[in-house]
């Protein structure tokens, strides 16, 4: 089968967030299992960085606005592990210092600069390649799905292609003045309220979500919690009415760069059967944030995390005073929100030497972090998958979680009976419930034989991507049977 992915990040060309983890790591496992995959990617200054050499495949691509044209050309990024990629080149719309915006906002053209992204990578697949399906993500490449069963409704060559959309995150959406339908030459019956019309404006995702085969996310709990309007962020009427459409994936993560057993970036290298190196990167963890003095009875907490609401960090705040009473360290790594970043620091200044945080991202550190902390803290009021708990698990670092998404459906409550589980969870979204459920870890970690049961639980778990890769592997053949 041929798949193509087209998408707004990829690694390790371009990254904010998990998407791009995502993207660089399932067409690989899907090139494993003997499919042709090619992977499309706008060429941002970031990308021109690690590839800067522009061989062009297409030279020049006219694509058509509403008074106006641009050109994109397709410049070849080469194979790699099995996997095409492609760049589409549009200075005037990539060539800027952020992907999506600055911190003063979104770039005001986004809609622009996206729309042109989906119809490059539909123009040059008919010279390039067409696939069976495509594979879209998130809002930024939304809008393939929306042109190719409009504008591209009658084109012989693509119309029996399938699209899966993945939503990686509901939150991030869109909204553009109605205009825009004129503007990116969309037929206007395509703004009403049960296609691309939301409270009167344009919204990318919801055409998506409107206009692709399927939809999948990336957990089973985060694909029911998106149908509430809790989390669907007022989508929740759309998603429902696609629900027989609608998957939940669970993510993988790259075993390559995330494990004890050969990671370059940790102090010495561990595995479930031989801990032995995990109390040398303990102490090359806490010499990292100046706390070299900590008792080996003393757990060490840490968080890695972009700083957001959505990360329950006002839960933390909360119960700041009640957690760090206990017999514990906290250290935490992150940058975000500004109002994010003044609390962790003013809670910092409240609690020296018992809690440091570093403002920023430190990939070696992340990786410290977790191979030498004891318990890893996500207390997130939603998390569509996470990644960082899986990392933890394998690391024999402990996660505490809130019950939401994919926290709920990678981690396994301790049963002290029956000393299955590898974390701990907490249902409630309370600062009462994240306390007790700290609490009891913290209980556990002082009965070493129970503790190191523990570790070792979360260190045999398996979440490579081979077993999604299969799935969506069998959502591709279902699309295309659709289509047929």
């Amino acid at each position: 089968m041929q798949i193509v992915f087209a998408a707004s990040e990829c690694v390790p060309f371009a990254k904010t967030g998990g998407l791009a983890d995502v993207v660089g790591a399932l067409p690989q496992e899907l090139a494993r299992l003997g499919h042709k995959v090619t992977v499309y990617v706008p060429y941002y200054r970031q990308v021109a960085a690690k590839v800067p050499e522009k061989k062009f495949t297409i030279r020049s691509i006219t694509i058509p606005f509403q008074y106006y044209n641009r050109f994109a050309g397709i410049v070849d990024g080469g194979e790699r592990d099995g996997v095409q990629y492609y760049f589409v080149d549009c200075p005037e719309l990539f060539d800027r210092e952020q992907l999506y915006g600055t911190q003063s906002g979104e770039y005001l053209d986004n809609w622009e600069r996206f729309g042109l992204f989906s119809r490059a990578v539909l123009e040059a697949v008919k010279q390039l390649g067409v696939p069976d399906v495509f594979h879209v993500h998130d809002w930024q490449s939304s809008m393939l799905s929306v042109y190719l069963r409009t504008t591209y409704g009658f084109d012989p060559v693509l119309k029996k292609v399938g699209t899966v959309l993945t939503i990686h995150n509901a939150g991030y959406q869109t909204y553009y003045p109605p205009q825009t339908t004129e503007k990116l030459l969309l037929p206007w019956d395509t703004f009403t309220m049960d296609r691309l019309e939301h409270y009167d404006t344009l919204n990318f995702l919801k055409g998506g979500i409107v206009y692709s085969d399927v939809i999948t996310t990336v957990s089973r709990r985060y694909a029911k919690e998106i149908q509430t309007p809790e989390f669907g962020f007022t989508l929740d009427g759309v998603l429902l009415r696609r629900a027989a459409d609608l998957r939940g994936i669970v993510n993988g993560v790259d075993y390559e760069d995330w494990d004890p057993a050969h990671d370059r970036y940790i102090a010495a290298h561990f595995a479930a059967e031989k801990l032995d190196g995990k109390r040398k990167c303990r102490k090359d963890l806490l010499h990292a944030f100046g706390m070299s003095q900590v008792a080996d009875a003393t757990p060490v907490l840490s968080i890695v995390s972009r700083f957001a609401t959505q990360k329950g960090f006002d839960l933390l705040a909360d119960s700041a005073e009640r957690l760090l009473a206990h017999n514990m360290v906290l250290l935490v790594l992150g940058t975000g929100e500004p109002y994010y970043e003044r609390l962790f620091t003013e809670i910092a200044s409240r609690y020296p030497g018992k809690v440091v945080v570093k403002v920023g991202y430190d990939n070696a550190l992340a990786h410290k972090m977790e191979a030498g902390a004891d318990i890893f803290l996500m207390p997130s009021r939603y998390e569509p998958c996470g990644l960082n708990q899986i990392y933890s698990m394998r690391y024999g670092t402990v996660p505490v979680v809130h019950a939401t998404g994919g926290l709920d459906d990678t981690v396994e409550s301790w049963n002290a009976v029956t000393k299955t589980g590898t974390g701990f969870k907490f249902k409630r979204y309370t600062p009462e419930a994240l306390v007790q459920s700290l609490e009891e870890a913290l209980r556990v970690f002082q009965d070493k034989d129970a503790w190191q049961m523990l570790m070792r639980n979360g260190m045999g778990q398996d979440f490579s991507w081979t077993k999604p890769a299969k799935e969506y592997e069998a959502l591709y053949n279902e699309v295309a049977r659709r289509r047929s």
